[in-house]
């Protein structure tokens, strides 16, 4: 019997180390930014806000983020079985229903914690959790799909967040153009989301997921995801200049002329050059976004 049975027989509560993998630390980072751009776009001032901030950040990365982590693996520990063996739930690492218990466990202190923080957040909140739950969970399983999987992931990473932020030190309603901006930084996502793709397009082919670059191909769908991440920042830097911040608008160009030469590089070997354009690309589009959130607190 290996260890791994052996765990899965004795084990009665899982493995502390095994639950901060489960939550995934490493994915906290885009919904925190996210959130960050949101309270720079409010034009709210940070002083005597950092508890606010604190608990907005908590909620946004570690808790919904976590929450999302946990429920995916959950609703994939099938599949992990066979692809991952030596993942916190298949491994045992993770007992029995320890693994939806905690990420019930944690949309209850998303929930909670979003009604703390007035009425915008805790909507946004409900619907960053609707989202989490919807892309890993049957029926729905949006994850399943490449449109509308990588379209609730930017919704959950970027628009929800950056809203939030927006909302979490005003207890008001963002205005408009903080809510446009947001959600089309949250579309241009869906290209990152797709590259995020390409490393698991033998699995997601054996397993039935229709990615893009399952459905696509890696060529077709990597000049896919290079539109869908290009296309939203040029109307951001149109707006900007409609809205008489030029000078923001430059830098977001700047930052997406980075972009379009990292791009050329990734076309001409998408499968190779995808985590490449992860690690190198991505930073400059998240750049322009808290450029546009100065843009939007200078005009609030």
């Amino acid at each position: 019997m290996s260890d791994h049975q052996l765990n899965r027989t004795a084990r009665r509560w899982p493995e502390p180390q095994a639950i901060l993998w489960l939550i995934k630390p490493v994915t906290w980072f885009p919904p925190m930014w996210a959130l960050l751009c949101g309270i720079v776009s409010s034009g709210a001032a940070f002083t005597g806000n950092w508890t606010l901030i604190l608990l907005g950040i908590l909620l946004a990365g570690p808790i919904v983020c976590g929450m999302s982590q946990a429920a995916n693996d959950w609703c994939d520990r099938h599949v992990d079985a066979i692809n991952e063996p030596d993942r916190p739930i298949p491994s045992g690492r993770i007992p029995g229903r320890w693994g939806l218990w905690i990420a019930l466990a944690m949309t209850g202190l998303g929930l909670g914690v979003g009604y703390t923080l007035g009425p915008w957040v805790f909507g946004a909140t409900i619907m960053a959790v609707l989202a989490a739950w919807a892309y890993s969970a049957e029926p729905v399983r949006a994850k399943k799909s490449g449109i509308w999987g990588p379209a609730l992931c930017g919704l959950a990473y970027e628009t929800l967040p950056w809203i939030t932020g927006a909302a979490i030190l005003t207890s008001g309603a963002p205005s408009v153009s903080v809510i446009v901006i947001a959600v089309l930084y949250g579309l241009g996502a869906h290209g990152i989301m797709t590259l995020n793709d390409f490393k698991a397009v033998e699995g997601d082919r054996a397993m039935g997921l229709r990615s893009l670059p399952v459905t696509l191909g890696p060529d077709r769908a990597a000049r896919v995801a290079c539109w869908v991440m290009a296309v939203p920042q040029v109307a951001v830097i149109g707006l900007l200049v409609t809205w008489g911040f030029a000078f923001h608008a430059l830098g977001i160009a700047a930052m997406l002329a980075v972009q379009l030469a990292a791009m050329r590089v990734l076309l001409r070997d998408p499968l190779g050059k995808a985590q490449w354009y992860q690690g190198m690309g991505i930073l400059f589009y998240i750049s322009g976004m808290m450029i546009a959130a100065f843009a939007l607190g200078a005009m609030t």
